[in-house]
């Protein structure tokens, strides 16, 4: 399984960037995708999850300003986000864990496939 993530970069706070996973080496469209961050020094935590079915989970502090789709003949999973701010500052991860679904289980690099990660860097 490879999973290549793309779209990081840096902006300004109240700006928008669209991250981007390639996935391949699994039967995609059967498995969740998450999307991951991590702030060095801080825990790994879990900003999106998207179902093999369209349905998706949020961190409570990016909910109504980030979206998360997926496009099956694609191969891809996005991360639309919106009104940024300082503490959206991470790695951002692109992760599935096939067959499970990890959203309830704190992430571990040591579980899953993981992407090389992608900065977002959110400053004036």
């Amino acid at each position: 399984v490879q999973l290549v993530e793309s779209g990081g970069g840096l902006v300004q706070p109240g700006g928008s960037l669209r991250l981007s996973c390639s996935a391949s080496g699994l039967f995609f469209r059967n498995f969740m995708m998450l999307w991951a961050r991590q702030v060095p020094g801080k825990r790994l935590e879990w900003v999106s999850a998207i179902y093999a079915d369209g349905s998706s989970l949020y961190l409570d502090s990016v909910k109504g300003r980030f979206t998360i789709s997926r496009d099956n003949a694609k191969n891809m999973v996005y991360l639309q986000m919106d009104n940024l701010n300082s503490e959206d500052t991470a790695v951002y991860y692109c992760v599935t864990d096939p067959p499970t679904t990890p959203w309830d289980i704190p992430p571990s690099k040591s579980r899953g496939y993981w992407g090389q990660g992608t900065q977002v860097t959110v400053s004036s």
